[in-house]
C-alpha cells in the first residue's frame, strides 16, 4: 500500500510558535477553514492540538487533496479535505479562516481572492489569520527574506514576499480591521486580522 502524505519539513519547524498565535486568537470552538493547506500536515497537527475545534482543509490542486486527508485521517475533528481556489467565490461558513505560506507563493489576484471569500466566509469578529513572510513599508526584515523573495519572483514573476501594507489594504478594502503583527521565528509573521 503507498502512503500518500506528503512532507514539507518547514512545518515542523513551524507549527509550536504557530500553534501558540493560534491558542491566542481562535476561538473556542466552531469551524477552522483552512486554505492552501498544502501537505495537510498542519491540519492534522492543529486538529489534534486544538480537539475543541473543527478543522476543514482545503487545496486547489486536486492531487494534494489524498495526501492531506492521509495525514488527518485519524482525527474526529478533521473534515475531509476540499478542492477550493482561493481566488474563486464559493466558500464554506467558518468561525475562522487560516492561511500558511501561501501570498508569497501565489499571484497577488489569489490574495485578493483570499481576502474576498475570508470576509464572505467570516461572521463579524471572524479571525483571518496569516502566516508567512512579509515586508515591512517596501523592506524586507532579513537578508534571507530578501534572496528567498529573489529565488521566488526568478521561479515565478507573478509570486513574491509581499508587503504587510499592501496585504493589509487588500483586507480593509473586504471590511477587515488592521492586522495584529505577531513576530515569528525564520523572520516570519503571523497577521491577524478581524473582520469587522
Amino acid at each position: 500500500m503507498t502512503d500518500s502524505r506528503r512532507h514539507a519539513p518547514a512545518t515542523l519547524r513551524n507549527r509550536e510558535p504557530l500553534l501558540d498565535v493560534l491558542r491566542r486568537h481562535l476561538p473556542a470552538t466552531g469551524l477552522v477553514l483552512e486554505i492552501a493547506s498544502g501537505t495537510g500536515e498542519h491540519a492534522a497537527f492543529l486538529a489534534a492540538a486544538l480537539p475543541g475545534l473543527a478543522f476543514q482543509p482545503s487545496e486547489r490542486d486536486p492531487e494534494a487533496l489524498p495526501g492531506i486527508d492521509a495525514w488527518c485521517a485519524s482525527l474526529p475533528n478533521i473534515r475531509r479535505a476540499i478542492l477550493l481556489d482561493a481566488a474563486e467565490p464559493g466558500w464554506p461558513a467558518a468561525a475562522a479562516v487560516l492561511c500558511v505560506n501561501m501570498i508569497h507563493i501565489a499571484p497577488w489576484a489569489a490574495t485578493l481572492g483570499l481576502m474576498r471569500g475570508a470576509a464572505a466566509s467570516l461572521p463579524p469578529g471572524g479571525p483571518l489569520i496569516l502566516y508567512g513572510p512579509y515586508r515591512r513599508g517596501g523592506a524586507h526584515t532579513a537578508p534571507s527574506n530578501a534572496a528567498f523573495d529573489a529565488d521566488l519572483r526568478a521561479r515565478n514573476p507573478a509570486w513574491g514576499i509581499r508587503d504587510i501594507e499592501a496585504v493589509a489594504g487588500a483586507a480593509a478594502a473586504q471590511g477587515f480591521a488592521p492586522p495584529i503583527v505577531e513576530p515569528m521565528p525564520a523572520n516570519n509573521l503571523t497577521l491577524v486580522l478581524h473582520r469587522s
